[in-house]
Protein backbone atom coordinates (compact mmCIF):
# COMPACT_ATOMS: atom_id res chain seq x y z
CA UNK A 1 0.00 0.00 0.00
CA UNK A 2 3.40 2.53 0.95
CA UNK A 3 4.63 1.51 -2.61
CA UNK A 4 1.61 2.11 -4.20
CA UNK A 5 0.99 5.69 -2.67
CA UNK A 6 4.59 6.51 -3.25
CA UNK A 7 4.77 5.54 -6.97
CA UNK A 8 1.08 7.78 -7.26
CA UNK A 9 3.18 10.56 -5.82
CA UNK A 10 6.14 10.20 -8.24
CA UNK A 11 3.34 10.36 -11.50
CA UNK A 12 2.04 13.43 -10.19
CA UNK A 13 5.47 14.75 -9.70
CA UNK A 14 6.23 14.03 -12.93
CA UNK A 15 3.52 15.02 -14.70
CA UNK A 16 4.05 18.53 -12.76
CA UNK A 17 7.58 18.95 -13.77
CA UNK A 18 6.35 18.02 -17.41
CA UNK A 19 3.66 20.56 -17.35
CA UNK A 20 5.75 23.19 -16.15
CA UNK A 21 8.37 22.24 -19.14
CA UNK A 22 5.92 22.52 -21.15
CA UNK A 23 4.60 26.09 -19.60
CA UNK A 24 8.01 27.12 -20.01
CA UNK A 25 8.94 26.50 -23.78
CA UNK A 26 5.67 27.58 -24.73
CA UNK A 27 6.06 31.01 -22.83
CA UNK A 28 9.62 30.97 -25.02
CA UNK A 29 8.02 30.67 -28.24
CA UNK A 30 5.04 32.78 -27.59
CA UNK A 31 8.06 35.64 -26.20
CA UNK A 32 10.15 34.74 -29.66
CA UNK A 33 7.03 35.19 -31.39
CA UNK A 34 5.88 38.22 -30.24
CA UNK A 35 4.69 41.28 -32.06
CA UNK A 36 7.67 43.49 -30.25
CA UNK A 37 10.49 40.49 -31.02
CA UNK A 38 9.07 40.17 -34.93
CA UNK A 39 9.26 43.99 -35.08
CA UNK A 40 13.05 44.23 -34.13
CA UNK A 41 13.93 40.91 -36.17
CA UNK A 42 12.26 42.60 -39.04
CA UNK A 43 13.99 46.16 -38.03
CA UNK A 44 17.62 44.22 -37.98
CA UNK A 45 16.72 42.46 -41.12
CA UNK A 46 15.42 45.20 -43.10
CA UNK A 47 18.38 47.68 -41.81
CA UNK A 48 20.82 46.72 -44.33
CA UNK A 49 18.10 46.79 -47.78
CA UNK A 50 17.34 50.46 -45.84
CA UNK A 51 20.85 51.18 -46.17
CA UNK A 52 21.22 50.04 -49.43
CA UNK A 53 18.00 51.99 -50.50
CA UNK A 54 19.23 55.40 -48.79
CA UNK A 55 22.79 54.76 -50.73
CA UNK A 56 20.73 54.20 -53.78
CA UNK A 57 18.82 57.31 -53.33
CA UNK A 58 21.84 59.04 -52.50
CA UNK A 59 23.63 57.55 -55.99
CA UNK A 60 20.55 58.48 -57.86
CA UNK A 61 20.57 62.20 -56.31
CA UNK A 62 24.51 61.98 -57.36
CA UNK A 63 23.85 60.91 -60.89
CA UNK A 64 21.23 63.91 -61.52
CA UNK A 65 23.26 66.10 -59.71
CA UNK A 66 25.88 65.06 -62.34
CA UNK A 67 23.49 65.46 -65.41
CA UNK A 68 22.22 68.49 -64.33
CA UNK A 69 25.74 70.02 -64.16
CA UNK A 70 26.83 67.92 -67.45
CA UNK A 71 23.87 70.07 -69.09
CA UNK A 72 24.31 73.50 -67.54
CA UNK A 73 27.73 72.80 -68.75
CA UNK A 74 26.71 71.97 -72.34
CA UNK A 75 24.08 75.25 -72.26
CA UNK A 76 27.40 77.52 -71.16
CA UNK A 77 29.63 76.26 -74.08
CA UNK A 78 26.80 76.61 -76.56
CA UNK A 79 25.75 80.24 -75.80
CA UNK A 80 29.44 80.97 -75.43
CA UNK A 81 30.04 79.37 -78.75
CA UNK A 82 26.87 81.60 -80.01
CA UNK A 83 28.19 84.87 -78.27
CA UNK A 84 31.89 84.06 -79.86
CA UNK A 85 30.81 83.18 -83.55
CA UNK A 86 28.47 86.65 -83.03
CA UNK A 87 31.60 88.58 -82.32
CA UNK A 88 33.39 86.61 -84.96
CA UNK A 89 30.80 88.12 -87.68
CA UNK A 90 31.14 91.36 -86.07
CA UNK A 91 35.10 91.76 -86.83
CA UNK A 92 34.73 90.40 -89.87
CA UNK A 93 32.06 93.43 -90.74
CA UNK A 94 33.11 96.28 -89.63
CA UNK A 95 36.68 98.31 -89.84
CA UNK A 96 39.13 98.05 -87.68
CA UNK A 97 38.15 101.99 -85.69
CA UNK A 98 34.54 100.27 -85.14
CA UNK A 99 36.18 97.00 -83.40
CA UNK A 100 38.28 98.99 -81.31
CA UNK A 101 35.56 101.10 -80.12
CA UNK A 102 33.36 97.89 -79.47
CA UNK A 103 36.02 96.39 -77.39
CA UNK A 104 36.73 99.46 -75.72
CA UNK A 105 32.86 99.63 -75.21
CA UNK A 106 33.10 96.08 -73.20
CA UNK A 107 36.51 94.91 -72.72
CA UNK A 108 35.02 91.29 -71.96
CA UNK A 109 33.55 90.93 -75.04
CA UNK A 110 37.64 90.47 -75.63
CA UNK A 111 37.91 87.89 -73.64
CA UNK A 112 34.77 86.05 -74.91
CA UNK A 113 36.03 86.34 -78.40
CA UNK A 114 39.45 84.66 -77.83
CA UNK A 115 38.11 82.31 -75.83
CA UNK A 116 35.80 81.00 -78.56
CA UNK A 117 38.99 81.35 -81.16
CA UNK A 118 41.33 78.77 -79.06
CA UNK A 119 38.53 76.78 -78.84
CA UNK A 120 38.23 77.07 -82.67
CA UNK A 121 41.98 76.18 -83.12
CA UNK A 122 42.02 73.51 -80.84
CA UNK A 123 40.58 71.60 -83.88
CA UNK A 124 43.31 72.64 -86.06
CA UNK A 125 45.65 69.79 -86.73
CA UNK A 126 48.49 72.79 -86.91
CA UNK A 127 48.61 76.21 -86.59
CA UNK A 128 49.74 79.06 -88.95
CA UNK A 129 51.56 80.61 -86.28
CA UNK A 130 53.70 77.63 -85.45
CA UNK A 131 54.80 77.77 -88.58
CA UNK A 132 55.46 81.39 -88.63
CA UNK A 133 57.53 81.06 -85.35
CA UNK A 134 59.59 77.95 -86.94
CA UNK A 135 60.32 80.08 -89.91
CA UNK A 136 61.45 82.90 -87.48
CA UNK A 137 63.44 80.61 -85.89
CA UNK A 138 65.38 79.77 -89.49
CA UNK A 139 66.17 83.40 -89.74
CA UNK A 140 68.01 85.62 -88.02
CA UNK A 141 67.35 86.61 -84.14
CA UNK A 142 68.28 90.27 -84.91
CA UNK A 143 65.17 90.52 -86.84
CA UNK A 144 62.77 92.91 -85.44
CA UNK A 145 59.14 91.93 -85.89
CA UNK A 146 55.46 93.57 -85.70
CA UNK A 147 52.72 90.97 -85.08
CA UNK A 148 49.35 92.62 -86.42
CA UNK A 149 46.50 91.19 -84.38
CA UNK A 150 48.86 88.79 -82.05
CA UNK A 151 46.16 87.41 -79.79
CA UNK A 152 47.65 86.02 -76.89
CA UNK A 153 51.07 87.00 -77.98
CA UNK A 154 51.74 83.59 -78.59
CA UNK A 155 54.42 84.40 -81.64
CA UNK A 156 56.34 86.94 -79.08
CA UNK A 157 56.67 84.17 -76.08
CA UNK A 158 58.21 81.84 -78.80
CA UNK A 159 60.82 83.54 -80.37
CA UNK A 160 64.18 85.31 -79.21
CA UNK A 161 63.75 88.42 -81.80
CA UNK A 162 62.18 91.67 -80.71
CA UNK A 163 58.57 91.23 -81.38
CA UNK A 164 55.75 94.55 -81.17
CA UNK A 165 52.84 92.61 -80.38
CA UNK A 166 49.84 94.81 -81.29
CA UNK A 167 45.82 93.89 -80.69
CA UNK A 168 43.00 95.87 -79.81
CA UNK A 169 42.63 95.10 -76.59
CA UNK A 170 45.71 94.21 -74.43
CA UNK A 171 45.59 91.53 -71.12
CA UNK A 172 49.05 91.77 -71.44
CA UNK A 173 51.98 94.15 -70.60
CA UNK A 174 53.99 92.93 -73.42
CA UNK A 175 50.69 93.78 -75.87
CA UNK A 176 50.05 97.66 -77.35
CA UNK A 177 46.29 98.24 -77.85
CA UNK A 178 46.05 100.16 -80.85
CA UNK A 179 44.42 100.52 -84.12
CA UNK A 180 46.15 98.32 -86.39
CA UNK A 181 45.43 101.03 -89.42
CA UNK A 182 47.59 103.29 -86.84
CA UNK A 183 50.59 102.00 -85.07
CA UNK A 184 52.70 103.84 -82.82
CA UNK A 185 55.73 102.75 -84.81
CA UNK A 186 58.18 104.51 -86.55
CA UNK A 187 58.32 104.26 -90.25
CA UNK A 188 61.28 102.14 -91.56
CA UNK A 189 61.79 100.46 -88.05
CA UNK A 190 60.91 96.60 -88.47
CA UNK A 191 62.32 93.73 -90.55
CA UNK A 192 58.95 91.60 -90.83
CA UNK A 193 55.59 92.12 -90.40
CA UNK A 194 53.11 89.28 -89.56
CA UNK A 195 49.42 89.02 -89.99
CA UNK A 196 48.32 85.77 -88.74
CA UNK A 197 44.68 85.29 -89.04
CA UNK A 198 44.22 89.02 -88.32
CA UNK A 199 42.80 90.33 -91.97
CA UNK A 200 39.74 90.80 -90.37
CA UNK A 201 38.29 94.29 -90.97
CA UNK A 202 36.52 95.50 -93.90
CA UNK A 203 39.68 97.96 -94.38
CA UNK A 204 42.19 94.96 -94.49
CA UNK A 205 44.23 97.08 -96.83
CA UNK A 206 44.90 100.01 -94.16
CA UNK A 207 46.81 97.38 -92.69
CA UNK A 208 48.71 96.47 -95.05
CA UNK A 209 49.79 100.34 -95.95
CA UNK A 210 50.47 100.72 -92.33
CA UNK A 211 52.54 97.33 -92.58
CA UNK A 212 54.12 98.41 -95.30
CA UNK A 213 54.81 102.09 -94.00
CA UNK A 214 56.45 100.22 -90.65
CA UNK A 215 59.12 97.92 -92.62
CA UNK A 216 62.12 98.76 -94.08
CA UNK A 217 63.36 98.16 -97.59
CA UNK A 218 63.42 94.34 -98.57
CA UNK A 219 61.59 94.00 -95.45
CA UNK A 220 59.61 90.67 -95.01
CA UNK A 221 55.68 90.89 -94.75
CA UNK A 222 54.03 87.32 -94.02
CA UNK A 223 50.48 86.52 -93.98
CA UNK A 224 48.66 83.57 -93.06
CA UNK A 225 44.88 83.33 -93.72
CA UNK A 226 41.72 80.84 -93.89
CA UNK A 227 41.74 78.97 -97.32
CA UNK A 228 37.92 79.61 -97.24
CA UNK A 229 38.92 83.16 -97.84
CA UNK A 230 41.15 82.43 -101.30
CA UNK A 231 39.00 80.01 -102.66
CA UNK A 232 37.16 81.65 -105.93
CA UNK A 233 34.88 78.70 -106.27
CA UNK A 234 32.72 79.08 -102.89
CA UNK A 235 32.75 83.28 -103.27
CA UNK A 236 36.68 83.64 -101.86
CA UNK A 237 39.12 86.01 -103.46
CA UNK A 238 41.27 84.83 -106.28
CA UNK A 239 44.80 84.54 -104.77
CA UNK A 240 46.04 86.06 -107.79
CA UNK A 241 43.99 89.39 -107.58
CA UNK A 242 45.13 89.54 -104.29
CA UNK A 243 48.88 88.83 -104.64
CA UNK A 244 48.37 91.69 -107.55
CA UNK A 245 47.25 94.10 -105.00
CA UNK A 246 49.90 93.11 -102.83
CA UNK A 247 52.53 93.83 -105.26
CA UNK A 248 51.05 97.08 -106.16
CA UNK A 249 51.35 98.18 -102.81
CA UNK A 250 55.31 97.98 -103.11
CA UNK A 251 56.05 94.51 -102.64
CA UNK A 252 57.03 91.34 -104.56
CA UNK A 253 55.86 87.81 -104.29
CA UNK A 254 58.59 85.56 -102.69
CA UNK A 255 56.32 82.52 -102.01
CA UNK A 256 52.69 81.34 -101.58
CA UNK A 257 52.23 77.88 -99.32
CA UNK A 258 49.08 76.07 -99.98
CA UNK A 259 50.03 72.55 -98.73
CA UNK A 260 47.73 72.89 -95.74
CA UNK A 261 43.91 72.25 -95.80
CA UNK A 262 43.09 74.77 -93.27
CA UNK A 263 44.73 77.70 -93.91
CA UNK A 264 47.25 80.11 -96.97
CA UNK A 265 50.72 81.68 -96.40
CA UNK A 266 51.81 84.12 -98.26
CA UNK A 267 55.49 85.76 -98.44
CA UNK A 268 56.11 89.22 -99.55
CA UNK A 269 59.32 91.42 -99.30
CA UNK A 270 59.21 95.16 -99.63
CA UNK A 271 60.70 96.49 -102.95
CA UNK A 272 63.84 98.32 -102.53
CA UNK A 273 62.98 101.05 -104.24
CA UNK A 274 59.39 102.59 -104.46
CA UNK A 275 57.60 104.08 -107.02
CA UNK A 276 57.15 107.48 -106.64
CA UNK A 277 53.86 107.33 -108.37
CA UNK A 278 51.08 105.73 -106.14
CA UNK A 279 48.84 103.20 -107.96
CA UNK A 280 45.25 103.13 -107.37
CA UNK A 281 45.05 99.80 -106.26
CA UNK A 282 42.28 97.04 -106.79
CA UNK A 283 41.84 95.31 -103.68
CA UNK A 284 39.82 92.15 -103.88
CA UNK A 285 36.96 91.84 -101.51
CA UNK A 286 37.72 89.01 -98.48
CA UNK A 287 34.98 86.96 -97.28
CA UNK A 288 34.14 86.73 -93.70
CA UNK A 289 35.20 83.39 -92.04
CA UNK A 290 32.33 82.83 -90.30
CA UNK A 291 32.31 79.20 -88.11
CA UNK A 292 29.72 76.34 -88.00
CA UNK A 293 28.26 75.21 -85.02
CA UNK A 294 29.84 72.53 -83.59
Amino acid sequence: MADNESSKKRKRAGRRNKSHTQKLKLSTERESTSPKVERIKEEAAENPKASASESAKRLKSQGKLSNSSSFLDKMKAKLSGGHFRMINEKLYTCTGKEALEYFNDDPTLFDTYHTGYQEQMSHWPELPVDIIIKWLKEHSPSLVVADFGCGDARLAKNVKNKVFSFDLISNDPSVISCDMANTPLGSTSVDVAVFCLSLMGTNFPNYLNEAHRILKPRGWLLIAEVKSRFDSTTGGADPKTFTKAVCDLGFTSVSKDFSNKMFILFYFKKKEEQDSKKKDIEWPELKPCLYKRR
